[in-house]
């Protein structure tokens, strides 16, 4: 699925790359401190090091579970340099999830950082566990690992394993996505290609650095044509992203749609955020209502929203440079392919949805140990997403919702993304979240859960005959409850299997 690149386009040997074009300079601030480029250089050569003479060994798996920091990083720099294999795993994650990574990929050791310390060493299953910050009486100090000579590069080809990362698992235990260096190089070239714009290059990173969407943001650095200053949170809060943002003069940031909905409820008019002009949304649909509040409380930001998913190395579609197209995710980035298929595969027309399948040098190579699941995934060199979507007639393209979560009503379709929609288009609405509940004369009874803006006061009542006024008759939700906050997955999206958990 992936094609064999020369070695010189592996990830460790891209990094090589950035410092000969660059050189040294300030390229990284964490929490009121900046870190030189040819300072992370040179630790990363030393980590790769010390990861060889703690035993790992080209192709061996390494559990990177930690809070954002520079480390982070550094450890997956000089994973690559030593031609090994980063599997990120989300902080948030549970100790018996945390297992399953590490015994379904076979890893050889743990990194991770004090907060998350006694779960990962109760899930290491007797691995080495490097502790960034302190290690207690069981874990090693992750300065054992810079305490070594630099390592030379060990390449890799392109088509070998580069990262394994997780998949939610919010259908069932979670796949290992298979990753290679052509793969991700692919995407990350594609990436930096999309979102460049000369000057812009003072940028504010909030993701998790083990998410597949802020991995692909840092890979993507590694093609940027002009050098760059990050800023880096150790975890989003709404708050510090804000002074942030004041702060640096910050003119980009790349966000999942629950972190922009969390900003509207900040008071943005009272802070100068006029540096901001770009804001990449992905991981997640967008409410349209959602995007425009946010553009209309920070007047000099664009929202550039676009698609892609773990399989596909993050990225599918991203917006053109100056040809934005609200409510779509873009046209699919270079190299890769989209078409639209229905239940038999047939290939539909613009406007007519269906399954969003994909093509091209991004896609994994497979699900780990899962060649069943790999063989029902990509067929013909196609990757189903199981995501519904359309192209329009320029070819852009909009996703609809996720095949899984359509609801069936009396015979009749309902997307909850149309719902939700609707429900954000309500002043008093900031999180609106949309499920079927078993009904045994429709089959399926569409049902909400809302979240309301602090200090509105609007009833159930009133939000569903609002809805009745901007859905069909057979969309509009007939229950809704009104919650504190939706549940969101580990990777920040909404856990709609939690709400069913709820209903049921």
């Amino acid at each position: 699925m992936t094609t064999t690149t020369p070695a010189g386009t592996s990830l460790g040997r891209r990094a090589e790359q950035v410092m000969d074009r660059f050189g040294d300079r300030e390229s990284l601030l964490f929490e009121g401190r900046w870190f030189r480029s040819g300072e992370l250089a040179g630790r990363s050569h030393r980590v790769a090091r010390g990861f060889v003479d703690l035993g790992v060994r080209p192709g061996d798996r390494v559990v990177v579970c930690m809070a954002n920091c520079p480390e982070v990083g550094l450890a997956y720099s000089a994973l690559w340099r030593a031609g090994a294999v980063p599997t990120p795993v989300l902080f948030l994650l549970t100790e018996e999830e945390i297992r399953h990574v590490v015994v379904d990929s076979g890893a050889v050791a743990c990194v991770t950082t004090p907060e998350f310390e006694a779960k990962v060493l109760a899930a290491s299953a007797g691995l080495p566990v490097v502790v960034v910050g302190g290690a207690s009486a069981g874990a090693l100090p992750w300065e054992q690992l810079e305490d070594a000579d630099p390592l030379p590069l060990v390449d890799r080809d392109g088509s070998d394993l580069a990262a394994l990362l997780y998949t939610g698992g919010t259908t069932g235990r979670s796949k290992g996505v298979a990753l290679s260096h052509a793969s991700l190089d692919a995407a990350g070239a594609a990436g930096a290609e999309s979102a460049y714009s000369p000057g812009r290059n003072r940028g504010l990173l909030p993701l998790p650095l083990a998410h597949a969407y802020g991995l692909l943001v840092t890979v993507a650095g590694l093609h940027a044509r002009e050098a760059g200053v990050n800023v880096l949170m150790r975890w989003f809060d709404p708050a510090g992203w804000i002074a942030l943002v004041e702060e640096h003069r910050v003119q980009s940031t790349a966000l999942v749609p629950s972190m922009i909905q969390m900003l509207l409820a900040q008071p943005l008019e009272a802070h100068d955020l006029s540096s901001l002009e770009r804001v990449g949304s992905g991981a997640a649909p967008l409410s349209p209502d959602v995007a425009a509040e946010f553009e209309r409380r920070v007047p000099s930001a664009e929202i550039r929203e676009g698609y892609g998913c773990t399989e596909s190395s993050a990225l599918i579609s991203a917006q053109p440079n100056h040809a934005r197209r609200m409510g779509s995710v873009g046209k699919p980035v270079q190299g890769v392919e989209v078409r639209i298929e229905d239940a038999e595969g047939n290939v539909l027309k613009a406007g007519e949805d269906g399954e969003i399948c994909v093509r091209g040098p991004v896609l994994m190579t497979g699900y780990w140990n899962s060649p069943e699941a790999t063989a029902f995934a990509v067929r013909d060199g196609w990757l189903h997403t199981g995501d519904v979507g359309h192209f329009d007639e320029d070819g852009y393209l909009y996703v609809v919702d996720r095949i899984k979560d359509l609801i069936i009503r009396g015979g009749f379709n309902v997307y909850p993304r149309d719902v939700e929609d609707a429900l954000l288009a309500h002043p008093a609405v900031v999180g609106a979240a949309a499920v079927g509940r078993p009904d045994p004369k429709l089959g399926e009874e569409v049902v909400a859960f809302v979240q309301l803006a602090p200090g509105a006061e609007v009833g159930a009542d009133d939000l569903i005959a609002f809805a009745r006024e901007h859905l069909g008759a057979y969309k509009y939700p007939r229950e809704i409850h009104l919650v504190e906050s939706l549940p969101l997955t580990s990777v920040m999206k909404l856990d709609r299997k939690a709400l069913r958990a709820q209903l049921a």
